[in-house]
């Protein structure tokens, strides 16, 4: 499997960001997996992720599924439903993928499954592609 571009200072992908979660997401089925197994600093009540987390992991691995495409966007809109508590012990196994195309705006739709394969979030995405000139920042941050 191929990686998909990073930042390397993301919060959630980036490789040299100190604090981030260092997440490797990869092509897949015309879209983006990864994997991510939690640990106790990122919990919100005790023993469960932090729902601001899992809704970070969701937001990347859809605009992930984007730049699949060689697409630079930001993200515009962000709906999840939450299905079950993820406890930290779980690994979690990330899909995301375009559903539409319209313009320069992309629908995005994503699913995030604990370890015995329950979908614990749903979520669905719009990504908006800026003007050249801000594309041009966004492709000088990221690499592989």
């Amino acid at each position: 499997m191929k990686e998909i571009v990073k930042y390397a200072g993301c919060f959630v992908c980036g490789d040299k960001n100190p604090i981030g979660l260092g997440v490797k997401f990869y092509e897949k089925e015309g879209g983006a997996a990864a994997e991510f197994a939690p640990s106790v600093v990122l919990e919100g009540y005790k023993g469960l992720l932090h729902g601001g987390i899992l809704g970070s992991l969701m937001d990347e691995v859809m605009i992930k599924a984007v730049l699949v495409k060689n697409i630079y966007c930001v993200t515009a809109e962000l709906s999840i439903r939450y299905k079950k508590p993820v406890e930290i012990a779980d690994t979690l196994s990330l899909f995301g993928y375009i559903d539409k195309e319209n313009g320069r705006v992309y629908t995005t739709k994503g699913w995030a499954k604990n370890q015995r394969g329950e979908v614990v979030a749903e979520a669905e995405g719009k990504f908006f592609v800026p003007k050249p000139s801000e594309i041009d920042k966004l492709k000088k941050s990221l690499a592989v």
